[in-house]
């Protein structure tokens, strides 16, 4: 059926509607406000001057339909077009013009609110003959009756309309909107427990035939742009699929315009997404995911119907079904017809059932072999896991058998710097000794020379007394005399005296001298000792020889022979202070102090064979 004749029959009610006569005819005021207000429902512009000009006649009475027909068809139908307006709004617009005059008593009263009266009434419409005065005969009132009560989870109850046809024989060959609107209401066609629940199942029936809604139901679309999964209200018609934020349709977010080029397909669960679904327009592939399996397949199923009408250029898949239905009608019995449809129906729900049932199974197989493919998977992933871990242990072992290698490393540099820092001062003490055994033997020398030196001048005056006294004992024999000349017993006393002084002197310079020699020997031990201590620390290092040194010297420093403290020291090696001279003994004391502290610190890292030198050499001196 084409547009324009789906428009007449609505039309068709608002003309009747002003005839209040029944005459056939209405004024020519009343059809002017009905074209102005037709103009406006189809979008159409406002064409007064045609108007007037179609009207200018003398004729002041009232115009009948085949005289408004004309211009009906040539200024208002013949600019209408599809998708330009609401068509519900131009039913609603008869409706209201029509209800008033036909329907409006006893509404208040009736089950069906004014709303579910209007759904009716459109549908009665779609289904209606295309004959006037429109009717719609009990074949298509059962088909609808039954699409009703199937839609409220109701048994059909074919029985209510055989007693109505039974009780009416006039209505065998058709009923009005009027009175099937009746027989609504007053419950002779269909047992309405809820009016509630009948109201929604009104409104699914009225949205899939009406509006040529094929499926509309929750499911999850990926996003375009940010790439996530939001969950919409989809709406699949014949020429797009539409999505909205809730069903109540208030926020549509977006459309998905289908041609006979799009393709459906299913997907494979990803991203924690299962029953995926894809359709793929010539712009882009929308990714959608429903609830179940018996979802997909039900959404599947009505694209492809959706594509398949695409394809045959057609708009509804419900006007396909009627013409349909009036063939199959044509020429034959209505037992025989109703017994035809209903076997060809019921075979092609099991045929449905039993592909949706094959489609269920496949997929089954599939979600099988995917759990077993990700369980093989998990196992993969578990024994890399293990491997990592095995490979982790085996890396902190190493870490630690490293740390502890840097560790034994790091007390090894420790140690060679201590013995870098004791070579060192090892080194100072010894160029302090050897300098100090230089100046000792400097000053031994020059004592020597000294004592040297006073001896000869001893000699010398002891010559000179001597041959002093001959030269006495030679007078006196000669003289024989008892008095002696005054110069001679001078000058013995004189030279006596200063043999006497050279005497003294030279004990002062041997004294010198013997304290030198002890001077030059104390220093002989300490560059000895700090030679000893220089040629061990010269020696390789081994890690245990730290611990073995301070296991000895824990053994041995309870033995007092074999370590001196500082005063012992001096003591031992300093028995007769009283004897040196006071230069001597500040200088000695303040190097004993000075060898104290690193003789007796050096006896704690010496090996037993440096120690037993160190104390052989100390016995020496």
């Amino acid at each position: 059926m084409d547009l324009r004749s789906e428009l007449l029959k609505s039309i068709w009610y608002a003309f009747t509607s002003l005839d209040a006569e029944h005459s056939g005819k209405v004024s020519k005021s009343q059809l002017k406000v009905l074209s102005h207000n037709l103009y406006t429902a189809l979008n159409i512009p406002h064409d007064p001057v045609a108007l007037e000009e179609h009207f200018r006649d003398d004729d002041e009475g009232p115009v009948s339909n085949h005289g408004y027909m004309p211009y009906l068809n040539n200024y208002i139908l013949a600019k209408a077009k599809e998708g330009t307006f609401d068509k519900e709004m131009l039913d609603d617009l008869c409706w209201m013009m029509t209800v008033k005059k036909n329907h409006e008593p006893g509404l208040k009263d009736t089950v069906c609110s004014r709303k579910d009266s209007f759904k009716l009434f459109c549908l009665f419409n779609l289904l209606s003959e295309d004959r006037y005065p429109l009717i719609m005969i009990p074949a298509e009132v059962e088909y609808l009756i039954k699409k009703i009560s199937t839609a409220m989870n109701q048994d059909w109850d074919g029985r209510l309309l055989e007693d109505l046809l039974s009780h009416d024989p006039s209505l065998q060959e058709g009923m009005s909107v009027w009175q099937f609107l009746e027989h609504i209401r007053s419950g002779r066609l269909l047992r309405i427990t809820s009016v509630d629940t009948f109201s929604l199942t009104l409104d699914d029936v009225f949205q899939e035939m009406y509006h040529n809604v094929l499926k509309k139901g929750y499911m999850w679309k990926k996003g375009h742009m940010r790439r996530n999964w939001t969950e919409r209200w989809f709406v699949l018609k014949s020429s797009n699929i539409s999505y909205y934020v809730s069903e109540d349709l208030k926020e549509k977010k977006g459309e998905i315009p289908l041609d006979k080029d799009c393709v459906v397909e299913s997907l494979p669960d990803k991203e924690g997404r299962r029953c995926l679904l894809c359709v793929k327009t010539p712009t882009r592939a929308y990714e959608i995911s429903a609830s179940d399996q018996k979802q997909r397949v039900e959404w599947i199923q009505a694209i492809q119907t959706a594509l398949r009408l695409l394809g045959e250029g057609k708009s509804s898949l419900h006007q396909e079904m009627k013409l349909k239905r009036r063939e199959q009608r044509g020429g034959s019995r209505r037992s025989r017809g109703e017994v035809q449809i209903t076997q060809e129906l019921q075979e092609e729900r099991e045929r449905q059932e039993q592909q949706i049932e094959n489609i269920i199974q496949h997929q089954r197989e599939v979600e099988a072999k995917r759990r077993e493919q990700e369980e093989q998977e998990r196992e993969r992933q578990r024994e890399v896991q293990r491997e990592l871990e095995r490979q982790l242990q085996e890396a902190e072992k190493a870490r630690d058998t490293m740390v502890e290698e840097l560790t034994l490393k790091e007390k090894e540099a420790e140690q060679q710097r201590r013995r870098i820092r004791e070579l060192e001062m090892t080194q100072e003490k010894l160029e302090v000794a050897l300098n100090t055994e230089i100046q000792a033997r400097l000053e031994e020398e020059r004592a020597r020379l000294e004592q040297e030196r006073l001896l000869q001048e001893e000699e010398e005056k002891l010559k000179q007394l001597q041959k002093l006294q001959e030269e006495q004992v030679a007078l006196q024999q000669k003289s024989q005399l008892e008095i002696t000349t005054p110069a001679k017993p001078s000058a013995i006393d004189a030279a006596s005296q200063e043999l006497q002084t050279l005497r003294e002197t030279r004990e002062r310079s041997h004294q010198h001298l013997e304290e030198a020699q002890k001077k030059l020997e104390k220093a002989s031990c300490r560059v000895k000792h700090w030679n000893v201590q220089l040629n061990r620390l010269l020696g390789p290092i081994s890690p245990g020889e730290r611990f073995e040194t301070h296991k000895n010297i824990k053994k041995n420093h309870a033995k007092p022979e074999f370590a001196f403290a500082s005063q012992e020291f001096i003591s031992k090696f300093q028995p007769d202070t009283n004897q040196q001279s006071p230069k001597f003994d500040s200088q000695s004391s303040e190097e004993e102090e000075e060898e104290d502290l690193p003789g007796h610190m050096d006896d704690f890292s010496l090996s037993d064979k440096d120690k037993m030198q160190t104390q052989e050499n100390r016995k020496s001196c």
